[in-house]
């Protein structure tokens, strides 16, 4: 076959999803979202490189009365040397995603069939998705070209989240096609000589979970925005619809604008900000608060944790009496976006993103090239975009007065603005627009091209073995304050024995703290972000890497739970007084007991069955007292773990100091009770055959405990 000589001829391949070149459908279901938007703009772009010869995108030819005839068009121009290619693959019918594999192997070869008439052979294929991968490794192997490859989500990652929603795992498996999914993944990032990724973090926390991961391969180009649609304000944005929407809530709407954009979800973090502005009179006085989150029609409509952040949201505004001061439309359209961006800007406000987790942060990006300074989240892309930009500041998430003192640092000082501003501005043309992206791109590509000679790609990888060790089938838990937190020199050593074990070993914490004031710890002296949290004394569990909530388990333990009645029944007790507000939890209420003057733990739990309350009664560190759902502990979260993750308990070494550690350490389970246990809340398990004694405190006493049970060698389990 021909080729275009010095310029470049690409394939991108996406397979599924509805794809076209104008009005695209996004968000019509969940195979037409940013993927498509994305690989569009791609081609476009791609094509008005010097470099490029052509571009041809590859796609699935839907014809169904259902869709839009544009999907059934073999072709479509996008211009002079870009198209849409739509290949014949299965009935004419449009199929999710899930339903496509069994279609693959025809797209396949009627993709080398339309490749072989053109004459002219491709430089290399660019697989967008599990299922073009799957197209892209053997059109790869048959054409003797390099494959490039991106994921755009993975599905180790999918699993790990539909099992923590309570799907089990035969429902995934006939859903999602799940093992099929991952192996297509496997084999394409086998056969790939460049994986493109928007993000370090996303290599970090998820490619890396890959037999066929290889390091050497990745590349980091973070996508381009849309410098049409996102630019500073122009001077007519006080005439819109949205701004009238947003007027009707304050009662100052001429103040800077505190702009905060996100999905109504509990990792977004949005009570924190409700937090730190409520408690600060000088940000009340020199700026309202506008908070975007998500469309709704009623609250009661929602799913259980969007109902949960809109409800927290509403009683911290009556809580802290910001009526007049916060904003918070039912509804906005795309078109609103970068319209409440300019609005922002405008007032010479800022915006705000205190998510705990942040991969990327698009509308950082977005808020940069409308001349919007930020303050956010230092997790994950945000640090790269902000490195780049120089257009604002990073916080911890947690901290208040620090978020409290960055938000009006922006806001009070002018010049600073104007400076964060404008680097905002040029910094998204310069690292973050499309002819950028391309740039990269194109760059990496003719490092690609140089180096690879297409006659050695399969030799290559037929020396490819699957790691063995990657897969978990360990897991380590421990208590954070009794454990973790009171020497800080050994947990040093403790935290490189976690890292070097990640592979073969999950790392989980189970306390009785919030999620927030873990997170905090954690950042303070530097544990590196579990597998696993469990929090709050068990009722509530998150994963990694995102911190997506185990809802399953929220339904689970909600059974029979008369929180209302708890605290009337105690509401008088001697020795008993509620914890702050921010202490207590959906399903855990906290007291503090005086043990001198209150009832027994035995007398409390006979009064609250008197009542017909059944309930769980957690006593620990002789001060606290803690009544949560009768289906809740930190021992049965660990057990709900295990069994959704088929980790056997035996393979699960936990760590305790206090009473409420207790069930956990009981049964299958390894257990180590560290030196500096609580008095003696831990006694009763002196006699436990599985239950290890440390000498040593703190972590120092786990460290112990691992080289006892061998627990990375041969594991040695006790026999019962």
């Amino acid at each position: 076959m021909q080729s275009f000589g010095e310029k470049v001829y690409i394939v991108l391949v996406s397979v599924h999803g509805l794809i076209r070149g104008h009005d695209l459908e996004l968000g019509r279901d969940a195979d037409t979202g940013g993927q498509s938007k994305y690989v569009v703009e791609l081609a476009v772009a791609l094509g008005q490189h010097p470099a490029v010869a052509r571009v041809d995108l590859l796609t699935q030819r839907v014809v169904d009365q259902n869709v839009h005839p544009d999907y059934a068009k073999p072709t479509e121009q996008l211009s002079d040397n870009v198209q849409i290619v739509r290949i014949d693959c299965c009935e004419t019918e449009y199929l999710p995603k899930e339903q496509l594999w069994d279609y693959l192997d025809i797209f396949s070869d009627n993709a080398l069939s339309y490749i072989r008439d053109q004459q002219i052979s491709p430089d290399f294929i660019h697989s967008h998705y599990a299922d073009a991968g799957y197209v892209g490794t053997r059109l790869s192997s048959q054409l003797a070209i390099p494959l490039v490859y991106t994921g755009h989500s993975l599905g180790r990652v999918k699993r790990r989240r539909l099992l923590a929603s309570g799907v089990n795992r035969e429902t995934i498996e006939q859903r999602y096609n799940i093992t099929r999914r991952i192996n297509a993944e496997e084999d394409a990032l086998g056969a790939a000589e460049l994986v493109i990724t928007s993000t370090s973090q996303e290599i970090e926390e998820q490619y890396e979970l890959y037999d066929y991961y290889r390091q050497e391969l990745m590349r980091v180009i973070p996508p381009g925005t849309d410098l049409v649609r996102f630019h500073p304000p122009v001077g007519d944005e006080y005439q819109s619809e949205i701004y009238q929407s947003l007027k009707r809530f304050l009662t100052q709407p001429d103040k800077s604008i505190i702009l905060a954009l996100s999905r109504p979800d509990q990792r977004k973090n949005i009570h924190t900000l409700l937090a730190v502005y409520g408690e600060s009179p000088e940000l009340q006085e020199r700026a309202n608060l506008v908070v975007i989150v998500g469309n709704r029609d009623d609250i009661r409509d929602m799913e259980e944790g969007a109902q949960e952040v809109l409800t927290d949201l509403i009683m911290s505004i009556d809580y802290y009496d910001l009526y007049g001061k916060v904003a918070y439309p039912k509804q906005h359209q795309p078109d609103d976006v970068p319209l409440l961006f300019r609005i922002a800007a405008l007032s010479k406000g800022v915006f705000i993103n205190p998510a705990l987790t942040e991969p990327f942060g698009l509308t950082l990006i977005e808020s940069a090239a409308s001349g919007l300074p930020i303050v956010s989240t230092e997790d994950g892309g945000p640090r790269d975009i902000v490195a780049n930009c120089k257009n604002g500041y990073l916080i911890n998430p947690l901290d208040k007065a620090e978020m409290a003192k960055y938000l009006l640092s922006v806001i009070n000082n002018k010049d600073e603005w104007t400076v964060f501003a404008d680097n905002g501005i040029n910094g998204v043309k310069k690292h973050y627009s499309w002819q950028v992206h391309v740039d990269k791109y194109m760059e990496q590509i003719e490092n690609l091209l140089v180096h690879t000679q297409a006659e050695d790609l399969a030799s290559d990888k037929s020396e490819l073995m699957r790691r063995h060790l990657l897969h978990h089938d360990r897991a380590i838990f421990s208590d954070l304050d009794q454990n973790l937190l009171g020497d800080l020199d050994i947990l040093k050593p403790f935290v490189e024995v976690i890292k070097n074990n990640r592979k073969c070993a999950k790392f989980g914490i189970a306390t009785g703290r919030r999620l927030d004031s873990v997170l905090h710890q954690l950042k303070l002296v530097g544990i590196p972000q579990p597998d696993v949290l469990i929090t709050s004394q068990g009722t509530e569990i998150y994963y990694a890497p995102n911190l997506s909530r185990d809802s399953a388990w929220t339904e689970h333990i909600d059974y029979l739970w008369r929180p209302m009645a708890v605290r009337r029944v105690l509401a008088d007790l001697p020795g008993l007084k509620l914890q702050p507000w921010n202490e207590q939890s959906r399903f855990k209420i906290s007291y503090y007991i005086d043990p001198e003057i209150a009832p027994t733990t035995e007398e409390i739990i006979s009064l609250l069955h008197q009542h017909d309350i059944t309930a769980n009664v957690l006593h620990s560190f002789g001060l606290f007292l803690d009544i949560i759902p009768i289906r809740a502990s930190k021992g049965y979260a660990l057990r709900w773990f295990a069994d959704h993750w088929d980790i056997p308990l035996e393979h699960i070494l936990v760590a305790g100091g206090s009473g409420a550690d207790e069930d956990m350490m009981r049964g299958k389970t390894l257990a180590v009770v560290v030196a500096n246990r609580h008095d003696e809340e831990l006694s009763e398990l002196m006699d436990q055959e599985r239950v290890y004694f440390a000498r040593k405190p703190f972590a120092g006493g786990i460290i112990e405990a691992i080289d006892y049970y061998d627990f990375f060698g041969s594991c040695k389990v006790p026999q019962a």
